[in-house]
């Protein structure tokens, strides 16, 4: 890389009357009464002038901003091995067809030309790159490319632990592995497969290996993973590994909106409050990241603030699409196919003039995207109705809670699950799903939940008239302001008969959509905290606990369901509970709905309620 000296006086000199030619690299302004130069010329006095002061690379990579592009990153496929939720629907996506796609030679060809104009490290992406058969070897033969510095890769982690080794040996010099999640169910729940515990041994095998650090990409989406933040952070203490929040953005497909983005400052305050020691490190040039590290931890953090302080002026990426079409802009919809010069018999030079001329077209920043975040008010914690996270079953996102009480204290997810403990398993011979944990943080098996006779505490006064009316009988809302701030609990119940073959399924876990039960638990809990949004005149509750649970019952074929719900202030909650158990019976039904229609819903009640000024209540 040139020394920053260099780079300021190269961009001085260039900027000095510059504007912008075919090629995209700048040019000196004409002088009335000099002959004209021709294009030849002024590339060949370019050239000269980066030669003769030690440039790295040509005019074709340098754009019309002066910014020096050193980095590429080239898609090996479209293909994944995953159905992440928030990135393509469970069918997939339309594939390109193999013949358009680059081959390994055109793929080797393309990156020796950009390495000998000055790239000095590649990364390999996807889809996921490790499905591509030659990744080995693809690595090798980059490896080989004299000047090239880095070769990085970024992947999923399904495979990773396999093919590190011959990667290693290979030339693989960096690892990114992405990891939105560090809860079992929930990721089996995003992605729409299971492997969360190949993903942690691909991680165990970089660290084996010597890799340092190895980064973890983590974006983070309001409603959905917000709440892990500490979770992650917590890994870094006894490991060496880089994670990297980043900011969720907007592409094709995933209905982005500013609701969704959790902002870098607001990442920070979450963990100074948990960390106020925490420091930032020197930032690295062209960097795209914001590092910190906590005293005495061997790992670090870092952010990727793409929408919120955006590091437009001093990117240094170009990307080579799986189909050939070079992009100099991730957020940019310009591309320009070198594939089909390549496979025109397009010459080196007239290769880099197309580089050349898609360089010099890049704008200043990403301006689209950043006047939409501007445009929008500030994102809040609570979720909108209109949030397109809300439970629509399995085909759809789910919102996890932004409330960390919630999920921490509530148990509904444990705390920093143990790189060890990657899969949640019931080592039971029937499969049982709780959102309670044990004091140790394992996820619970549970035997047969109880299901004893209640009795009442005593008599339950009721009512002279509805409360949900006024005096002319039109629908109104209770005003609760007078009342008394108390402790309120509510459980409620719900069942579902599955009938033995779709009963058989969801008990080997068997289903094509996935687990029903882990999906229906989460279901439920997330449905308690919408209630007051589905239900018109019930009042918003901020709830402080929620449980689910999810049981099979072999002699009935069916799912029992039990929801709890706990909350303090001057309103029940038996409708956040009753909300839960009808909507996690509703979820188990959309999972297996395929297999059978003969599924029936009952038994939705009300099992108890304490904490009202009517006195406590138990069913009998």
């Amino acid at each position: 890389m040139a020394v920053r000296p260099l780079s300021r006086m190269l961009q001085r000199v260039l900027r000095s009357g510059l504007r912008s030619c075919s090629s995209g690299a700048p040019v000196t302004q004409h002088r009335p009464g000099e002959p004209p130069q021709t294009a030849a010329e002024e590339l060949s006095r370019r050239r000269q002038f980066l030669r003769e002061h030690g440039a790295p690379f040509s005019a074709f990579l340098t754009d019309s901003f002066g910014r020096q592009h050193s980095y590429l990153r080239i898609s090996l496929t479209e293909k994944c091995n995953l159905r992440c939720q928030y990135c393509m629907p469970e069918e997939g996506v339309p594939l390109t067809p193999k013949a358009d796609l680059l081959t390994t030679e055109e793929i080797l060809t393309l990156a020796r030309l950009f390495v000998k104009e000055g790239i000095d490290k590649i990364r390999l992406t996807g889809g996921e790159p490790l499905i591509r058969p030659d990744v080995v070897d693809i690595v090798a033969r980059l490896h080989q490319l004299e000047g090239l510095r880095t070769i990085g890769i970024t992947t999923n982690g399904i495979n990773l632990a396999r093919l590190l080794p011959q990667l290693q040996k290979a030339g693989l010099s960096a690892i990114n592995i992405s990891l939105d999640t560090l809860v079992p169910a929930k990721f089996e729940f995003i992605v729409r497969r299971k492997g969360f515990h190949k993903v942690m041994e691909g991680i165990h095998k970089a660290i084996e290996l010597g890799y340092s650090p190895v980064k973890v990409n983590c974006v983070v989406m309001r409603g959905l993973n917000e709440d892990e933040l500490l979770d992650f952070v917590a890994l870094t203490e006894g490991l060496p590994l880089d994670v990297r929040f980043i900011e969720y953005m907007p592409f094709d497909g995933n209905r982005w909106n500013f609701k969704k983005m959790v902002s870098y400052k607001e990442m920070l305050d979450t963990l100074r409050q948990q960390w106020p020691e925490l420091e930032k490190l020197p930032e690295e040039e062209s960097s795209t990241a914001k590092a910190f590290k906590i005293p005495g931890f061997q790992g670090q953090l870092s952010f990727i603030t793409s929408m919120s302080e955006h590091f437009c002026g001093t990117c240094n990426r170009l990307r080579i699409t799986a189909d050939g079409n070079l992009k100099v802009c991730l957020f940019g919809n310009s591309e320009v196919s070198l594939r089909d010069h390549l496979r025109a018999g397009a010459s080196e030079e007239e290769l880099l003039r197309v580089i050349g001329a898609a360089v010099g077209r890049k704008k200043r920043q990403h301006a689209e995207f950043l006047l939409l975040l501007q445009d929008s008010p500030p994102a809040i914690p609570s979720i909108s109705s209109q949030d397109p996270f809300r439970v629509q079953g399995i085909r759809h996102r789910v919102s996890f809670s932004n409330q960390k009480a919630t999920l921490w204290e509530g148990g509904w997810f444990p705390r920093t699950p143990l790189l060890a403990q990657w899969q949640l398993r019931s080592s039971c011979l029937q499969r049982h799903y709780s959102s309670h944990l044990d004091s140790d943080d394992n996820p619970k098996c549970l035997s047969a939940v109880a299901q004893a006779p209640a009795t009442p505490s005593g008599p339950l006064p009721t009512a002279d008239q509805l409360t949900h009316v006024d005096t002319e009988g039109r629908a109104a809302m209770v005003d609760v302001g007078g009342k008394p701030d108390t402790e309120r609990v509510a459980v409620a119940s719900a069942v579902v008969l599955l009938g033995p073959v779709a009963f058989k399924l969801v008990q080997e876990n068997q289903l094509k959509k996935g687990d029903a039960l882990a999906v229906a638990q989460l279901a439920g809990v997330q449905a308690a905290k919408l209630t007051s949004q589905l239900i018109p005149l019930c009042h918003h509750v901020a709830l402080s606990h929620v449980q689910v649970w999810l049981e099979l019952d072999a002699t009935r074929h069916a799912v029992g369901i039990q929801a709890s719900c706990r909350a303090r202030g001057p309103t029940g909650v038996e409708m956040e509970a009753l909300t839960a158990a009808a909507v996690a019976a509703l979820t188990v039904y959309d999972m297996c709905k395929a297999v059978s229609r003969d599924i029936v819903l009952g038994e939705i009640k009300l099992l108890s309620k304490t904490g009202g000024q009517r006195g406590d209540f138990q069913r009998t």
